[in-house]
């Protein structure tokens, strides 16, 4: 009886543990992806890395409780560790992320990636270029129809002045 109980401790500090560290996981994922620089962003990655060791230890732990014939309740147990290799998995991408070399066929496939205040002013400057390439194309017209009306009126005044010439004599 007195085994069983703690076991039931221990299996409920673990669950804590794989629950803070999974939020733990969730911070530090977002920094990874927020961050401003590349120093900041492998700084993080680092941490990432930590975190899913620890979570790791303690899903091999929890399989260890899995597979024992002591415990009957499991549901728990086995949501913890499909919850950790969840994060294994968006960890994996990261990894990758990371690893992938710039001038690789994989890093030149994905192009730049650019972090949201980047990609805003990109947008900007490309409805910028744009707006300007349409201003450029009115003034052409514009101009060609103020060509065409000077030349429309030196007609007329030429032939005018014919005219004026032509009455004189």
């Amino acid at each position: 009886m007195g085994d069983r109980r703690k076991l039931q401790g221990e299996i409920e500090r673990c669950l804590k543990k794989v629950t803070e560290g999974v939020e733990t996981f969730e911070d530090t994922w977002q920094k990874v992806h927020t961050a401003p620089n590349h120093n900041q962003k492998d700084k993080y990655e680092q941490e990432l890395k930590k975190e899913i060791k620890k979570l790791q230890r303690l899903r091999d732990q929890i399989k260890a409780w899995i597979s024992s014939t002591e415990i009957k309740d499991k549901k728990s147990l086995q949501e913890a560790r499909k919850n950790i290799e969840q994060q294994m998995e968006r960890f994996k991408i990261v990894e990758r992320e990371t690893k992938t070399k710039a001038y690789s066929k994989e890093g030149l496939g994905a192009g730049q990636k650019l972090d949201p205040q980047e990609k805003e002013k990109e947008e900007c400057n490309q409805w910028i270029r744009e707006a300007i390439q349409e201003l450029k194309i009115q003034v052409d017209k514009f101009e060609a129809d103020i060509e065409t009306l000077s030349a429309s009126l030196k007609k007329k005044k030429s032939d005018k002045d014919s005219r004026n010439k032509s009455k004189c004599y």
